[in-house]
């Protein structure tokens, strides 16, 4: 039989509705929705980031400098390149006649910006204002109730306000922000008052390139012109580098979600097409005796499954794309995506290739069960089962390491993606133990009394039960809604119970340092119980680390762990006398409150580990330009959801003393005590300091995390939902032998409210038995999401977490009624007929 003709024969008795194989259909279009919105999302963040790089970042090549500007020398050899735009960014102080904000402000010069428009809600293509004036965005705007032609002070220059930002094209690359921005002329900072020495302050410059230079190459020559400058470099490649870690972290993870949900619906796929093949046994064998072979037989029922794997995939990848216009707005105001429809070849195809592939690996076995058994044994099928096929377990291990190959293949970090299906393997292994497990336990337990108990534990280990992807299905389900809620209430109690507890009420940058004193003083006039806290506040980078004459240079590391973070770019420094609150020394001595000595450093324990510094070795800072050697005296062990100051390097005073710096202070009124008289004084009092409100803060970061949690609980919302189609699929598969022992118990006299009763006592054994697993097994898969992916405290609400657990069983038992319902309309006489 060619394979035309076995068309022409599966497209006859293939229902036009699927039915049979809706399971399959199902199945399918879960995984494969998932996997295409989530490819389709990510692959269009990240071709947005590349595409417009240049305007996201506002140059070819962007450096930053802490607390200076450029040199001659240095804007010299940066002007060789092409066009330069320099900037000033800091935080600070905007009031009104009755509001006090705290704003990003951000001077540019008249060349900003090099590419893209900075427009005005009136329709204007604007730069950088006039000296007097400022570009306010919306939300700053409102705070301080200002319109087009009011008046404004930041520090001691009054400003007008010049018009409303409707598009600021640069707004990604600058990165998180404390405040709503305020755009002003260069010069502005400095008549203000607000570049006083030791001010933090950070100097932007972007070139345009005039040539077809490289930047990664423009960066390396920088480097190697300039190696202690202290330089921060972004390109336009990586114009958000934030941006781009978040996309590839949470894009891979989602998909591996996604692809996980894929798998364990392969099951339920294995199920449906089991449960469709056992409704055609008669066909089957009918085809056999007039002739047709076991390939004609594997023809024709594999183009029918293939079609309607292939239907089930297609819709599942048209729901997918249709899905990213939705996600692009739920998350579009934390990465850079259009609102659109957008069609992602690559994620769309490799999105199909995991359907079908899954298709035809948990398809295999009961194809090849048709294939290879002859006629009066599909009969006999039905009381007396078919063994396994050795090589429909060959099939099925090859087709997992295929899609696990696959998986790696295309991953951008294999070695992530290896741990996670190594993970996922093991847990499938683990659910198949359990299964095995009771079915030992269930036939080697004394026989019930009750016929309806003794009934309903036969159920679980006679041949042909489904115990076994019942376990796998009931136990991926509960797990995953374990996951789901331990994850939000583990969240939601940091945020909520952790933060707002231990935040103080605000922190304040750039206090004079001699003004401390007055500073604390205007504080006590307003609360006399409040807890000031002051440390002086510098910028410094790690130039070099290491034994003595045998230091490593941070610029010539190849790759810095994401664990030694803090040797990338600037990080802020202060210096001691004593250990700072919320630190605890682990290793080594504090020096001492007069210490005089050679300058010594304590460094975290954890960036200690990370880079394999040791005590006694040499750490070289870069501080405004000037090299500063210290050695490592101690480490320490940083609390760091104490959201006070905390510093990876904490020097002697001796060490950083002389260097131009200024203060910064937390602020922890007592409860009750109104905060806006309190701004108002500093402002009035401190023109050059910049107030953060800390509440302010936590809301934003608060919606970040809202948004990453969405992200997170559509996924595995997914993969809740394959998890039951999984539970549908072993029911579905179980249903013929199940009619047949419906039919028995019938004839036998049983009525239905006996027959059903059975069904839910093997479900509710099989549930309970699973219950403490899936309580185990989902907290460990929500522990290591909470604490190793977003890394926060294990914070999760249990009664809430036992009562979803509970609202699953019931989900459950609700699901093996539904699936039980057509068992008891089945008629003896029809039922017996057809065996």
């Amino acid at each position: 039989m060619s394979w035309g003709q076995a068309w022409r024969i599966a497209r006859r008795d293939l229902h036009a509705r699927f039915r049979g194989l809706r399971l399959l259909l199902v199945c399918l279009f879960l995984g494969t929705a998932a996997l295409a919105a989530i490819g389709t999302l990510t692959a269009a963040i990240g071709d947005e980031l590349e595409t417009n790089g240049r305007v996201l970042l506002g140059g070819d090549l962007q450096l930053s400098l802490w607390q200076r500007g450029l040199n001659e020398d240095e804007r010299t050899a940066l002007a060789r390149y092409g066009l330069l735009s320099e900037g000033t960014r800091l935080q600070a102080m905007a009031r009104s006649e009755e509001q006090a904000v705290p704003i990003e402000l951000k001077a540019v010069d008249g060349a900003y910006p090099l590419y893209g428009e900075l427009t005005l809600a009136d329709g204007r293509a604007v730069s950088a204002p006039a000296p007097d004036t400022a570009w306010l965005s919306q939300g700053a705007a409102d705070r301080l109730a200002l319109a087009k032609g009011d008046s404004f002070v930041i520090g001691t220059a009054t400003l007008q306000v010049g018009g409303i930002i409707a598009e600021e094209p640069d707004r990604l690359g600058e990165g998180f922000q404390l405040g709503p921005t305020v755009i002003v002329d260069q010069s502005v900072p400095q008549v203000a008052g607000l570049l006083a020495p030791g001010a933090m302050y950070r100097n932007k410059v972007r070139v345009a390139f005039t040539g077809a230079q490289d930047p990664e190459s423009v960066q390396e020559a920088l480097e190697a012109s300039f190696p202690s400058s202290g330089f921060e470099f972004r390109t336009r490649d990586r114009a958000s580098p934030g941006a781009d870690r978040f996309v590839d972290r949470m894009g891979e993870f989602l998909t591996l979600v996604g692809l996980a949900a894929l798998v364990i619906a392969g099951i339920g796929i294995g199920g449906g097409v089991g449960s469709y093949l056992d409704a055609r046994r008669q066909a089957i064998a009918t085809l056999k005796i007039l002739g047709a072979t076991s390939r004609d037989i594997a023809r024709i029922y594999a183009l029918q499954i293939f079609a309607a794997a292939l239907v089930g995939s297609l819709a599942g990848i048209a729901a997918g794309v249709a899905a990213v216009p939705l996600l692009a707005r739920a998350i579009g105001d934390l990465l850079p995506v259009g609102s659109g429809f957008v069609f992602a070849p690559g994620a769309l195809l490799l999105a199909l290739a995991y359907g079908l592939l899954v298709a035809l690996i948990f398809a295999a076995p009961p194809l090849l069960r048709a294939r290879n058994f002859p006629a009066m044994a599909m009969m006999r099928a039905q009381v007396s089962p078919l063994s396994r096929d050795r090589m429909a377990l060959a099939i099925v291990g090859g087709g997992l390491l295929a899609l696990v190959a696959l998986a790696l293949v295309t991953a951008e970090n294999p070695l992530l993606s290896g741990g996670f299906l190594a993970g996922a393997a093991v847990v499938l292994a683990l659910l198949a133990l359990i299964g095995l497990g009771i079915r030992k336990t269930a036939a080697a337990l004394p026989r019930p009394a009750s016929p309806i108990a003794r009934t309903a534990l036969a159920n679980l280990h006679r041949p042909g039960s489904a115990t076994g992807t019942l376990v796998t299905a009931l136990g991926f389900g509960l797990s995953a809604f374990v996951m789901l809620a331990a994850i939000q209430t583990a969240i939601d109690g940091t945020i909520e119970q952790r933060v707002p507890a231990e935040a103080p009420d605000y922190f304040v940058l750039d206090v004079p340092r001699e003004q401390a004193s007055a500073f604390e003083q205007e504080v006590r006039k307003i609360d006399p119980d409040a807890a000031v806290r002051m440390v002086p506040a510098l910028r410094g980078s790690v130039l070099a680390f290491g034994p003595e004459g045998q230091m490593t240079r941070t610029a010539e590391m190849e790759e810095i762990p994401d664990e030694a973070w803090a040797l990338r770019g600037e990080r802020g420094l202060t210096y001691a006398n004593r250990v700072p609150p919320g630190n605890t020394v682990t290793k080594g001595n504090w020096w001492g409150a007069d210490y005089a000595g050679e300058p010594q450093v304590s460094v975290d324990q954890d960036f200690a580990e990370a880079v394999g510094v040791e005590i006694g070795e040499l750490i070289t800072f870069g501080v405004l330009g000037v090299e500063k050697t210290a050695r490592v005296a101690n480490f320490r062990r940083i609390d760091w959801e104490s959201m006070g100051f905390n510093y990876v390097f904490v020097l002697s005073p001796n060490a950083l003393a002389d260097a131009p710096h200024n203060m910064a202070a937390t602020i922890e009124l007592t409860e009750g005590t109104p905060t806006a008289p309190l701004l108002q004084a500093l402002v009035r009092s401190f023109p050059s300091a910049s107030v953060i409100e800390v509440g302010g803060v936590l809301a934003q970061a608060r919606t970040i995390l809202q948004q990453v949690g969405l992200a997170t609980l559509a996924a595995a919302s997914v993969a809740v939902l394959a998890g039951l189609a999984v539970l549908l699929g072993a029911i579905a598969a179980a249903r013929a032998a199940r009619t047949y022992d419906t039919v028995v118990l019938r004839v036998l006299g049983a009525d239905r409210r006996q027959v059903l009763t059975i069904q839910l006592v093997e479900f509710a054994v099989l549930a309970s038995a699973l219950a403490l697993v899936a309580l185990a097994l989902g907290s460990a898969l929500a522990w290591l999401v909470v604490t190793q992916l977003f890394e926060f405290d294990w914070l999760p609400d249990w009664p809430t977490v036992l009562g979803v657990l509970g609202a699953g069983l019931a989900v459950v038992l609700a699901f093996a009624v539904g699936g039980s319902l057509p068992l008891l309309r089945a008629k003896p006489a029809q039922a017996l007929r057809a065996l």
